[in-house]
């Protein structure tokens, strides 16, 4: 836990994933300081570098010497969106924890009516998509039926049309940060937490600069991710689907017996070819989903750390104490110092000022 004296100076932390975002994250600084200083109250703007291949890091590290309301956490390597969005919220320290993407697709403005709901009582506010600009039919379409289907094969009720764009109280955050499973569905899981919830509609835009880091390929990790996290249904789906085709055989078995009985000559070997193949098409695709349960449980006893962190500027012992407690719940990291973090494989995280 965080000390009283760090919650009580800062009011918010905005937590904003960072990867090759050197062309916008000047304007998003501009922006959203513009934003969080409307609100008249304490605030920290925590920018967590996902292993920037361009120069995204030197940027921010001139907004942190600028600003230091700007805190840096950099990556040893590209770790994803998800796991980015999760230290962020290890680290924050404010009453309310807000995470917004740097490429100015949600704009920073709509805070203010997160902020306004969450002084209305509410725990968890999460933005929801009334408008998505610049987006192609076809990924409008496969968002809008890939949450519809979630909704279905889930118990969770995840909101429609929504991305990790939301404000979540400190008792929520700091339930979010008990989570920690490798693969990582943040909407997903803040859903999961319960809490007083809402939503506020707003008007997606188009990046501001550079080119999506969430292309197909991407999207379909995400989908699998999200279904695998939350839903056992493939894996009703096979068991269902096995029982149906073995009816099928035992009826098969009946009518070539009885034509078998009354000398008629059952013909036909094209069709046993194709429905063997078609079998066995049947059972690679529902191993694929064995494995990738599997392969959840495999990567959850390995036990490893969800992130390892390269540098980090801004953070106080507080800061840095926090960062610690919520990676012990993995078992990866000792509790830190000003001086440096050390984790079990003595992999040690510089600090600086």
């Amino acid at each position: 836990m965080h000390s009283m004296n760090a919650s009580a100076m800062i009011t918010y932390s905005v937590v904003a994933p960072v990867y090759n975002e050197s062309e916008t994250l000047p304007h998003f600084y501009d922006r959203i300081v513009q934003v969080m200083e409307g609100l008249g109250e304490p605030f920290e703007v925590i920018l967590v570098n996902d292993g920037s291949k361009d120069c995204s890091l030197e940027i921010m590290r001139s907004l942190h010497d600028r600003d230091p309301r700007v805190k840096i956490i950099s990556f040893s390597r590209n770790f994803g969106h998800q796991i980015t969005i999760t230290a962020g919220i290890d680290v924050a320290v404010g009453d309310a924890v807000i995470v917004i993407d740097s490429d100015l697709q949600d704009p920073p403005e709509v805070i203010t009516e997160l902020v306004a709901q969450w002084k209305a009582g509410y725990e968890v506010i999460y933005a929801v998509r009334g408008e998505r600009q610049g987006e192609t039919r076809f990924k409008l379409l496969t968002a809008k039926l890939f949450y519809r289907m979630l909704s279905r094969i889930t118990s969770v009720n995840i909101p429609h049309d929504t991305g990790d764009f939301r404000l979540m109280d400190r008792r929520a955050a700091e339930a979010m940060r008990l989570l920690r499973e490798h693969h990582r569905f943040m909407r997903g899981l803040s859903a999961w937490i319960g809490f007083k919830q809402t939503g506020v509609r707003y008007t997606r835009h188009e990046r501001y600069a550079g080119q999506t880091n969430y292309p197909l390929q991407k999207m379909l990790k995400l989908a699998i991710d999200a279904t695998t996290s939350f839903s056992y249904v493939p894996l009703q789906v096979a068991t269902s689907l096995g029982f149906f085709i073995a009816m099928l055989s035992l009826i098969g078995i009946v009518v070539t017996f009885i034509l078998r009985v009354m000398n008629q000559t059952v013909v036909g070997q094209a069709t046993t070819l194709v429905t063997v193949l078609f079998l066995g098409g049947i059972q690679l695709i529902f191993l694929g989903v064995l494995g990738e349960y599997m392969g959840r449980i495999y990567d959850e006893v390995k036990g490893r750390p969800l992130y390892l962190i390269d540098q980090a500027y801004g953070f106080d012992d507080d800061g840095l104490a926090g960062l610690g407690t919520a990676q012990r719940l993995n078992g990866s990291v000792r509790p830190s110092t000003r001086a440096n973090a050390t984790n079990q494989l003595g992999v040690e995280v510089p600090v600086a000022d």
